[in-house]
C-alpha cells in the first residue's frame, strides 16, 4: 500500500476542517464572555472588544492545538475559570461600583460570611447570564470538537498567535492615540485618561473600559507579578522615591497649633465602629454617641473614601498608618515586612504607652495576627479565644464581659486600646445573626419603622451605642474616666443596604459620591465641646490624632492635620472625584455646590493633577517602605 505523505492524509482525512471548526466554536464561547460582561457592565468603551476578540482568537489557538484530551481539559479549566472570575466581577460592580484586582481574591474568606448578603444585591440578568453560560460550557465539553493531531495542522494555531500576540501589544498605544485628548481621555471634562489608568494601574474599572475582562486579567498579572520581577521596577523605584520626597517638600512641615497637646497623657481607647453610618445616629437610638459628640470634637466633615479592594481593611489600615490600601491591585499583605514607625501604635509605643487590639474574629481574619504587629501593636485579642458559644460573639461587650480580656485592657500604665466594633455590619434582615440576637433584648424593633432594613440597621446602631455606655461604666468603675480619651471612626457607610432610594433618604444626600460622610469624634470628661467643619478623609485621621495627644511625630503623612491653619481640608476619591470648599466634583459634573461660587476649568485641572499625584504617592509609600 502506497504511503499517504502529511499532506495527503492531511486533505483525505479532512483535518484542514478540525482547526476553523473547533477554533470557532472555543472562540465564540469566549468572546461570549467578553459580550456578557460588556452588555451586564454597560458603560465599557467599544475598544474592549477587540481586545476581548484577540484574547478569545489567542485562547482559542493555544488550546485547540492541543490533543484532544489535554485540549479538552485545559478549555474546561480555562472557560469556567474565566467565566467565574467575569460574572464575579459584574456582581462585585453591582454592589460595589468598583472592579476587582486579583488581589481582591485573598480577601474573599473576610467576605465569606456576607455572601448571601452581597449575593441577593446582584440584578436578574446576572443570573440569567450565569446559568446560561454554565450551561453553553457544559454542551461544549459535553460534545468536544475535534482537533487537529499533525503538526502541518497547528501551523495556522501559531499564526493566529502571532498576530493575536502582536496586534495586543500595539493596541494600547492606538487607543491612546485614537483622539486629541491628552492619554486619549474617554470625555474631555472627566480629567480620566485611559492612558494613567493603564500606566498606572490604579483603576481596574478604567481599564476594563478599554480593554475588556481579559485584558484587564493579563495586565493585572503582569503589573503586580511579573513587572517587579524585572531590571527596570528598581529603576521605578528609585524616581518613586524623589517623587515623594518632592510632594512632601510643596508641602511644607507640620508646625504646632492652638490644639497640639490637647489630650497629652491620656490613655487611648479607639474604636473604629464598623458600618456605623451618621444617619444611624439618633437621640432615640444612640443616646451616648450623641451626648459624646455634643461633648467632645465632633468631625462634621469626615469622608473615607474607598481606595483598596477591602471597604473595611482600607479605613483600618489608614487610620492606623496614614496610608490607603494599594489601589494598583497589589496586596496589601505583601507588605507587611515594612516598617511602619510612622504608624499610630508605633508613635505610641515609642512614646510610652503598651498598645493592643480587640475584636470577635479570628487572629487569621485580614492576617491581623500579623497585621496588627506590623503596625507596632503589641497583640491581638480575639474574643473567641476566651467564649465557647459562637452566639455569644455577637456582643461587643465582650471586651468587658470576659474577665481576662477586661484585666488586659485594663491593664497597668499608659494604654493605648483600639477596639473593632461588629454589630453595626451588614445584613439588614431579621434572619440576619447579630440582628436575630438584638431582637431577643430588643422585640419591639421588629416592625419598629417602615422596612426590614431600617429596623435591622437600627436596631445593630442601639448595639454600638449599648457598648459605648458600658464603656463609660467600666472606665468610671476602674477610675479611668478622668484619664482618657476615646477616639471614634466609621470605616464606611452603610454599603450593604439594598434599598438606595431609602439610603439616600436616610442620608438627606442624592449622589453616591456624598454617602461616603461618616462619624468621627473625640472626647474625653475634661476636653474642649467643639464641631470642626473643615473637610477631612481618613488620611487625615492619623495627622491630627497624633497633634491632639501632642505626639511629635518626625514624619511626613499623606494627610493632615485637621487644625493646621494651612490646610483648607479636602477629600480625593481614587476614581478622580474630589470635594473642597463646599463643591463635590465627580465625572464631569458638579453633584454639591454649597456656596454656589465659581469652578474654573483650572480649578479641575488642579484637582485632576492634584489626586494623581496624591494616589501614587499612597501606592508608592508602601512600594518604597518609605518610612523605614
Amino acid at each position: 500500500m502506497k504511503r499517504l505523505s502529511a499532506a495527503q492524509y492531511f486533505v483525505n482525512n479532512h483535518a484542514y476542517l478540525k482547526f476553523p471548526i473547533g477554533f470557532l466554536i472555543l472562540f465564540a464561547s469566549f468572546f461570549s464572555i467578553e459580550l456578557v460582561v460588556f452588555f451586564l457592565m454597560g458603560s465599557a468603551d467599544p475598544s474592549s472588544l477587540a481586545f476581548g476578540a484577540l484574547w478569545s482568537a489567542l485562547l482559542s489557538a493555544v488550546i485547540v492545538s492541543l490533543p484532544r484530551k489535554s485540549s479538552r481539559i485545559v478549555y474546561g479549566i480555562v472557560y469556567f475559570a474565566l467565566l467565574l472570575w467575569s460574572l464575579a466581577q459584574v456582581g462585585y460592580y453591582q454592589v460595589f461600583d468598583k472592579m476587582m484586582w486579583l488581589s481582591t481574591i485573598a480577601y474573599a474568606g473576610e467576605g465569606a460570611a456576607f455572601l448571601m448578603d452581597v449575593l441577593i444585591n446582584f440584578p436578574l440578568m446576572w443570573y440569567l447570564a450565569f446559568i446560561l453560560m454554565i450551561g453553553a460550557g457544559v454542551l461544549i465539553l459535553l460534545f468536544y470538537p475535534q482537533t487537529p493531531r499533525l503538526l502541518l495542522s497547528r501551523i495556522p494555531c501559531l499564526l493566529v498567535c502571532i498576530v493575536c500576540v502582536l496586534v495586543l501589544s500595539n493596541l494600547p498605544e492606538q487607543i491612546f492615540q485614537r483622539d486629541d485628548n491628552i492619554g486619549g481621555n474617554q470625555n474631555e471634562d472627566t480629567q480620566v485618561s485611559y492612558q494613567d489608568a493603564y500606566d498606572a494601574m490604579y483603576d481596574a474599572k478604567l481599564v476594563y473600559d478599554f480593554t475588556g475582562i481579559y485584558h484587564l486579567t493579563y495586565r493585572d498579572f503582569w503589573f503586580n507579578n511579573i513587572y517587579p520581577l524585572t531590571p527596570d521596577y528598581t529603576t521605578d523605584l528609585e524616581q518613586q522615591a524623589n517623587q515623594i520626597d518632592s510632594f512632601f517638600q510643596k508641602r511644607g512641615p507640620h508646625t504646632a497649633n492652638a490644639m497640639t497637646g490637647t489630650f497629652a497623657g491620656k490613655n487611648v481607647i479607639m474604636v473604629l465602629m464598623e458600618s456605623m453610618d451618621d444617619w444611624m445616629i439618633t437621640e432615640e437610638e444612640t443616646p451616648t454617641l450623641v451626648r459624646l459628640m455634643n461633648e467632645g470634637i465632633n468631625f462634621t466633615n469626615f469622608y473615607t473614601p474607598y481606595y483598596g479592594s477591602a471597604r473595611t481593611l482600607n479605613s483600618e489600615f489608614c487610620m492606623n498608618t496614614g496610608i490607603y490600601l494599594p489601589t494598583t491591585g497589589s496586596y496589601v499583605f505583601d507588605y507587611l515586612t515594612n516598617s511602619f514607625n510612622q504608624s499610630f501604635a508605633s508613635q505610641m509605643t515609642a512614646n510610652g504607652y503598651s498598645a493592643k487590639v480587640f475584636h470577635y474574629n479570628d487572629p487569621s481574619f485580614y492576617s491581623r495576627d500579623e497585621l496588627e504587629p506590623a503596625m507596632g501593636y503589641d497583640e491581638y485579642i480575639s474574643y473567641k479565644d476566651y467564649v465557647q458559644d459562637e452566639k455569644t460573639l455577637c456582643s461587643d461587650n465582650l471586651v468587658f464581659d470576659i474577665p481576662e480580656v477586661n484585666e488586659l485592657f485594663f491593664r497597668e500604665g499608659q494604654t493605648f486600646n483600639t477596639i473593632i466594633t461588629r454589630a453595626a455590619h451588614l445584613g439588614y434582615s431579621y434572619r440576619e445573626i447579630i440582628t436575630y440576637y438584638a431582637l431577643q433584648d430588643y422585640p419591639e424593633y421588629r416592625g419598629r419603622y417602615p422596612s426590614e432594613e431600617e429596623d435591622s440597621a437600627r436596631l445593630k446602631a442601639k448595639l454600638v451605642d449599648d457598648m459605648f455606655a458600658r464603656l463609660l461604666e467600666e472606665l468610671e468603675a476602674h477610675g479611668q474616666l478622668e484619664n482618657t480619651v476615646i477616639i471614634a471612626m466609621t470605616d464606611h457607610y452603610t454599603y450593604g443596604y439594598k434599598n438606595m432610594e431609602e439610603l439616600y433618604s436616610h442620608s438627606g444626600v442624592e449622589h453616591d459620591l456624598l454617602l461616603e460622610k461618616t462619624p468621627c469624634f473625640v472626647w474625653s470628661a475634661d476636653g474642649p465641646a467643639m464641631k470642626v467643619d473643615k473637610l477631612l478623609n481618613t488620611s487625615d485621621f492619623l495627622p491630627t490624632m497624633l497633634n491632639l495627644l501632642g505626639i511629635d511625630s518626625p514624619y511626613n503623612y499623606l494627610g493632615q492635620d485637621a487644625f493646621d491653619p494651612n490646610y483648607a481640608g479636602y477629600v480625593l476619591f481614587a476614581d478622580g472625584s474630589w470635594m473642597y470648599d463646599g463643591v463635590a466634583y465627580q465625572n464631569g459634573q458638579i453633584l454639591m455646590n454649597e456656596t454656589n461660587r465659581e469652578v474654573t476649568k483650572e480649578e479641575i485641572d488642579a484637582f485632576a493633577e492634584l489626586i494623581e499625584e496624591y494616589r501614587n504617592v499612597s501606592n508608592m509609600l508602601l512600594i518604597n517602605n518609605y518610612y523605614k
